[in-house]
């Protein structure tokens, strides 16, 4: 189970820079990595583009949840050396030791479950590949894939104007 759940995950990561390479890397990749039978059957120019930009924007997302689970990990476990202003007013304060906890175990409860997303986004990633290049019927991905892009970029936005 966690081997699958891993192995999702990283072609959620791959799936950004194998949205620039070959039809056939493409589709070997998931064979490889995931085990599952990914073929060819409608692979035209456009269907390749339409692959292309899904594969990138939504390879984008997994790429930013994966940055946001690294932050969350390090402002969690080191928070006495990122949060160094007055603990007074931080989540379990005021003292030092309760904000470190608080933020400790936010830290470890959700970098689990961005790492869970990241690997349904990998899923995701499968269905999508199946449904353009491969002549699966499941049109759904595409509209999901569409709809998790926009949404990931205006979090994105979002997130970087309250830095």
């Amino acid at each position: 189970m966690i081997g699958v759940v891993a192995r999702s995950a990283v072609y959620e990561l791959l799936a950004l820079p194998l949205a620039f390479t070959r039809v056939r890397t493409r589709l070997r990749v998931p064979r490889l990595l995931l085990r599952e039978p990914v073929g060819a059957h409608n692979a035209s120019p456009y269907r390749c583009l339409i692959q292309s930009v899904l594969s990138g924007a939504v390879g984008l997302l997994g790429w930013f949840l994966a940055t946001l689970t690294v932050l969350v990990l390090v402002r969690g476990l080191a928070y006495p050396l990122v949060g160094a202003d007055g603990y007074e007013n931080s989540w379990g304060g005021p003292t030092l030791a309760g904000a470190w906890l608080v933020h400790a175990v936010l830290g470890v409860v959700i970098a689990p479950l961005f790492l869970a997303v990241i690997a349904l986004l990998g899923r995701l990633q499968l269905r999508v590949t199946r449904t353009v290049l491969g002549g699966d019927r499941s049109w759904w991905a595409i509209a999901v894939a569409v709809v998790l892009a926009a949404a990931g970029g205006l979090f994105f936005v979002a997130w970087v104007q309250q830095i």
